[in-house]
């Protein structure tokens, strides 16, 4: 019997296959009610984090987002507004292909990121070797899981691939600046509780780069991979993703799926057997 992946990424036609996307929908719905609490707006869903850890979004409501005007747009935002909340709205593109116009029409910015699923055949990666550098998974005592939950704020704060000046001392600062805010303990309850697997490349006292997958049922997404920009050009975040490829299904996921950052990222990820689906897309306001 042939898996529903293969379902999706060998459709006759070279478009998506809409069970694949459908199963996807409902995990980009169910993932954030763990820890958000989920406003209805119709055609969308606000989901509004109460504790810390990253802001969550906007996003299509499954079964009612056929048609998304502007007017559906400026409602969300204004609650956003309202929340002190980032006006950020995520969906894929094949999916809701309303929300882009909807959105532009608003006045806000939309990226493309190439959205791709792990093919079936591909094989279990093999543990990566960088030398001095050890690549694993961290449980919710690991004294490093501070650096870890810390690193991709500094990879993020500094976009690209090229190798960049925050090192070391930053990271250090970063963690002393979260100690206290309860985002390490919420953090670790996740990982007790099953819901966030965190991989990490860590060397000297500290993660180096560091992602995780979160598991809903047999489908997750690989997310938050990020690298200390001193620390770039190492093959340290195609190593994390192998860890937690190999741990998503050593977990018994079925489907797992990434977001890349760019076509010359999803070049990299295509070497772990990832295979693109559609067009991740993701509204925020202009810099």
């Amino acid at each position: 019997m042939r898996s529903v992946m293969t379902d999706a990424l060998s459709a006759a036609d070279g478009r998506p296959d809409g069970a694949m996307l459908d199963r996807l929908e409902g995990y980009y719905d169910a993932v954030p009610r763990s820890s958000a609490r989920a406003e209805d707006f119709g055609p969308l869903t606000l989901f509004h984090r109460e504790g810390p850890g990253w802001p969550f979004y906007a996003r299509p409501t499954p079964g009612r987002a056929g048609a998304v005007g502007a007017a559906d747009v400026e409602r969300v935002r204004a609650r956003q507004r309202e929340l002190g909340v980032p006006e950020s709205f995520e969906w894929v593109a094949e999916t809701t292909p309303s929300l882009r116009a909807a959105a532009l029409e608003s006045g806000l910015v939309v990226h493309e990121h190439p959205l791709m699923v792990l093919a079936p055949e591909a094989p279990v990666p093999d543990p990566p070797a960088r030398g001095d550098v050890a690549v694993r998974v961290l449980g919710p005592d690991d004294p490093l899981l501070a650096s870890a939950l810390a690193v991709p704020h500094l990879a993020f704060g500094a976009p690209g691939t090229g190798v960049g000046e925050a090192g070391a001392a930053e990271l250090d600062a970063a963690v002393r600046e979260r100690a206290g805010d309860g985002s390490l303990e919420e953090s670790a309850g996740r990982i007790r509780a099953g819901l966030t697997r965190v991989a990490a490349a860590v060397a000297d006292g500290r993660a180096l780069c560091a992602g995780q997958h979160q598991p809903v049922g047999p489908v997750s997404e690989i997310v938050g991979v990020g690298t200390l920009p001193a620390a770039r050009r190492r093959g340290l975040a195609l190593a994390v993703t192998a860890v937690l490829v190999a741990d998503a299904r050593s977990q018994g996921v079925e489907t797992l799926f990434l977001s890349a950052g760019d076509d010359d990222v999803a070049r990299l990820y295509a070497r772990l057997g990832f295979r693109r689906l559609a067009t991740a897309l993701i509204a925020e306001p202009a810099p």
